[in-house]
């Protein structure tokens, strides 16, 4: 079965937000400011969201939740348990911090390390990679070697570090330990900027090479 990922980058933040289709089966994960682009895809092309899921739960991954639910009526929203408040807490979200309050429907599941998630005949794996926040996760298709990691690392960059929910030692054990566990030919889709490979990031990432 043929994995499509397609991002969308939205809102000021230009949050990479996305489609993902197994076949006819379709999941959105993360879903930032100003989301009408992704889903005026959707209904372009007929997909019908099983579920939303979260790579974490900062504002401008979550600030177009109910516009998309507008569109697809009620659906589960998953995210890592550890931030299970933050849709309803523009603090937690950092949207209050911003000036710009944010809340959003909460989360109905809640996500672990080392679950397991079904689209269609795909099987995905539930990485929690703490850090950037408390309840960050990756989610991976090891059978097509791509992963969705959320704000934890970027092409040549890693997420920040210096909010009051982030734990920079986290972030490290993250990024060396478990991030860089994956093969080198996965792809890399993360919460902003443009695709990677876990090679290319080992041999030119500055924050994995040197540490930080």
């Amino acid at each position: 079965m043929t994995i499509q990922i397609k991002p969308f980058a939205l809102g000021d933040y230009q949050t990479n937000c996305f489609a993902v289709t197994a076949g006819d089966a379709c999941w959105v994960i993360d879903c930032g400011y100003e989301p009408d682009v992704l889903i005026e895809y959707l209904a372009a092309n007929d997909l019908k969201p099983k579920a939303l899921l979260l790579t974490h739960c900062h504002s401008d991954h979550i600030a177009g939740i109910d516009q998309l639910l507008a569109h697809t009526g009620n659906i589960p929203i998953y995210a890592h348990a550890q931030e299970q408040e933050w849709n309803m807490n523009p603090m937690l979200n950092l949207s209050g911090l911003a000036g710009r309050p944010v809340t959003a429907t909460a989360p109905t599941e809640m996500l672990d390390d080392g679950q397991t998630l079904t689209l269609g005949d795909s099987t995905w794996r539930v990485v929690h990679t703490p850090g950037h926040s408390p309840g960050s996760v990756c989610f991976i298709h090891d059978e097509s070697n791509q992963a969705i990691v959320g704000d934890t690392l970027f092409a040549g960059s890693i997420g920040r570090h210096d909010f009051p929910t982030s734990n920079v030692d986290d972030l490290r054990n993250s990024i060396q330990k478990t991030i860089m566990s994956l093969p080198d030919d996965m792809m890399v889709y993360p919460g902003h900027g443009p695709s990677t490979t876990i090679g290319h990031e080992r041999q030119t990432n500055p924050f994995v090479i040197h540490g930080f």
